[in-house]
């Protein structure tokens, strides 16, 4: 079943709605998503709405997005955060050349998770960065076969690279995830199967072609209106 004739998401969504609401108890008292649980929500591409169709992904409209997750809200909290950030996470292929969205994406069961920024710091190097730092708050990191980071560069002469408006540019690196190491650290009275942990990375090279930012829409490689919206703003469809 293509694109074109698959049932919209919010369909896929109530179909796996008693089965969402049947595990939801597990998925608090284990702070994960069971695997046959995970298995189907990425049957039901529900982690691919918002990934551009030229990486494989659905690109649905943003009202049928915002519906769709509503609908896994109505059967669990933790499930619907988890294809939020998912989904916000995967609009970074507007920005990647097609051979890094290939190498991340391909796997259908690839997820990209990540904390938002914070005074940790990348090196330029030689075809790309290094990387080492702490981040909190990664959403669906143990899902995640991808971990982002999103930093300030400093250049060689240990100057921090400025944007084209002439601020310190946040860039975000992408890498494997197992380059980084999972803290267990998300320990919370609800929305514990968010698996909101943190995670840190030592020394690790990211290429240039696993790097992009998204302060300046001229490099947004995705020209359709899905990829104009405010990202920010999709983010805030999940709370």
């Amino acid at each position: 079943m293509d694109i074109q004739t698959r049932p919209d998401p919010v369909a896929r969504a109530r179909e796996l709605g008693a089965e969402i609401a049947a595990s939801a108890d597990e998925i608090e008292r284990t702070r994960r998503i069971p695997e046959a649980l995970l298995g189907r929500l990425h049957d039901s591409r529900l982690f691919r709405m918002l990934l551009p169709r030229s990486a494989g992904g659905d690109e649905t409209a943003p009202a049928l997005y915002v519906a769709a997750i509503e609908e896994l809200a109505r059967h669990d909290a933790s499930i619907a955060w988890n294809a939020f950030v998912a989904n916000s996470s995967s609009l970074i292929a507007a920005y990647l050349e097609p051979a890094a969205n290939h190498a991340i994406f391909a796997d259908p069961r690839s997820i990209v998770a990540w904390g938002p920024p914070n005074a940790s710091r990348a090196r330029a190097v030689d075809a790309g960065y290094r990387l080492t730092g702490k981040w909190d708050f990664a959403s669906g990191c143990r899902q995640a076969r991808w971990m982002g980071a999103h930093c300030h560069v400093l250049e060689a002469d240990g100057a921090l690279r400025l944007n084209r408006f002439g601020r310190p540019t946040v860039r975000t690196l992408l890498f494997p995830a197992s380059d980084a190491t999972l803290l267990d650290t998300w320990r919370t009275i609800g929305l514990c199967g968010t698996a909101s942990d943190s995670y840190c990375v030592n020394d690790v090279f990211v290429s240039e072609a696993f790097s992009t930012t998204r302060e300046d829409p001229t490099l947004r490689r995705e020209r359709g209106p899905l990829y104009a919206f405010t990202m920010q703003g999709l983010y805030a469809t999940g709370v």
